[in-house]
């Protein structure tokens, strides 16, 4: 009889276990490096927090919510089960709290409070959080709430997840140091990450999200870097925290194994905001609703008249410089008075890449103005000025935000770098200019950035870059 009840234990525990599935990727490129029950609906559990954080940071960096801004608990947000920061309803603490608790310790009241804060409640931010799964192409994913706790019809897949982890690296890299902060500072407590041992224990691990509940498993979706190499792996049915850190260690091994030790970046495309605009316009013709980004409009009245704008002065079109290898190698030779450029930039690589620079600008400068006859100096009444002292020129200011930079790849040497971020320069003055060309040494080579933008000019500088099809992603910080 014992040997009976023992067997029927067993087999229950056995039919209750959460369903297994994998998922490797390369990140660079979204090659699917290995897929087992891939596209299997399962439940996420707190993945879901990587959309909810997503869209965070989609309506940040949109100005529809700062980091800085006050969110006021609800009771709906107060009142959700642990895991959770310990939120008291009508309590107010700011969103990068509430972002860093739901990252780090995965804090489900966080999770609800980012959600409403953003579009009013939970049920419609389910609804913005899925159409943005659709716009990244997650076709087996649906939320029905922002923290992942189990409820009818709140599905994905290990496929799905792993892309939607993609999207978060790559579209807000500015963000992503939060999913592999040990601690964070959560405003009302020091949290600690749920992930920590598999960060400390895997060579090269910097992120992302686990997730558990009794339906779910023990489920992670995992990132890691080494070199010029960026794995994703995915995790869903685990049946411990321990076992769950051993499979994706092994998933991890076997993408780092088949993966190219090079490959170009093929960056996801930036996913629009899929939040419609409510502008309501009351008039004679009645109510009526645009598509946009969830902000309310209402006029009363009826416009009387619409005059068209005046006509902009005709303007000269700004010259347009079209620089490639051969120019540089051309105008350095004749700087360095060399025949041949590439031999003596190998001592000097950055003073011969700054000669180049101001070769170029002077060779492409625009003719000045006449200067006018008539005017009275102020050295024809007081005499002649003494010797001007030596003017100090800085690139780069940090004042006005001008903390964000932009990377446009690793490069095998310093001199292949400095190359690449002068013809950059030359052929992108009108965003790039002021800013600081930096190389800096990795293990894997000499990444290439451009230091000492603001925010906006860093993500408007990657766009115009990545139309012309120059790999460029923003580093700075924040959060």
């Amino acid at each position: 009889m014992c040997i009976c009840l023992i067997t029927v234990s067993f087999a229950g525990s056995r039919s209750n276990a959460a369903p297994y599935a994998a998922f490797v990727m390369d990140a660079r490129t979204g090659e699917v490096l290995h897929a087992r029950n891939a596209d299997t609906r399962l439940h996420p559990a707190s993945l879901t927090k990587m959309m909810t954080l997503y869209v965070a940071f989609q309506a940040i960096q949109r100005g529809e919510i700062t980091l800085d801004t006050e969110v006021t608990v609800t009771a709906n947000a107060a009142s959700e089960p642990p895991s959770k920061l310990g939120l008291r309803t009508g309590q107010k603490i700011k969103m990068r709290y509430l972002l860093r608790a739901a990252a780090v310790k995965s804090a489900n009241d966080a999770a609800t409070a980012i959600g409403e804060a953003i579009s009013g409640s939970e049920d419609a931010f389910a609804t913005r959080m899925n159409r943005t799964a659709a716009a990244m192409g997650m076709t087996s994913t649906t939320f029905k709430n922002a923290n992942g706790l189990t409820q009818s019809g709140h599905l994905s897949t290990a496929r799905d997840m792993s892309i939607l982890g993609r999207h978060v690296i790559y579209d807000y890299p500015q963000y992503y140091n939060l999913f592999s902060r040990r601690t964070a500072d959560a405003g009302v407590a020091e949290v600690r990450h749920t992930n920590r041992r598999w960060l400390d224990s895997y060579p090269g691990a910097d992120g992302i999200k686990t997730g558990y509940t009794n339906a779910a498993g023990f489920n992670l979706v995992a990132s890691a870097q080494r070199g010029q190499e960026r794995i994703i792996a995915t995790v869903f049915g685990g049946t411990s925290t321990a076992a769950r850190n051993k499979q994706i260690s092994e998933l991890m091994d076997m993408g780092f194994n088949r993966a190219p030790s090079k490959a170009t970046i093929d960056r996801p495309e930036l996913v629009a905001s899929a939040e419609p605009t409510q502008e309501t316009v009351q008039g004679n013709s009645g109510p009526a609703t645009n598509g946009g980004a969830g902000k309310t409009v209402r006029v009363s009245g009826k416009v009387s008249q619409s005059p068209r704008p005046q006509t902009r002065p005709a303007q000269e079109p700004a010259m347009q410089l079209a620089v490639n290898a051969a120019d540089i190698n051309d105008v350095l030779a004749q700087v360095l008075g060399v025949a041949d450029a590439t031999a003596a930039t190998q001592t000097a690589p950055t003073e011969a890449a700054d000669a180049v620079a101001v070769a170029l600008a002077g060779a492409y400068a625009a003719t000045p103005q006449v200067r006018p006859t008539n005017l009275v100096t102020a050295s024809a009444e007081m005499g002649p000025a003494p010797a001007p002292a030596p003017e100090i020129v800085t690139r780069v200011s940090t004042s006005g935000g001008r903390l964000w930079g932009v990377n446009i790849g690793r490069y095998g040497s310093r001199y292949e770098a400095e190359r690449v971020l002068l013809k950059v320069a030359l052929n992108e003055m009108s965003t790039l200019d002021g800013s600081l060309r930096k190389v800096e040494a990795r293990s894997g080579g000499y990444d290439a950035n451009f230091m000492g933008l603001t925010r906006e000019t860093a993500d408007l500088a990657c766009r115009r870059l990545q139309a012309r099809g120059t790999p460029c992603f923003m580093i700075g910080s924040e959060g």
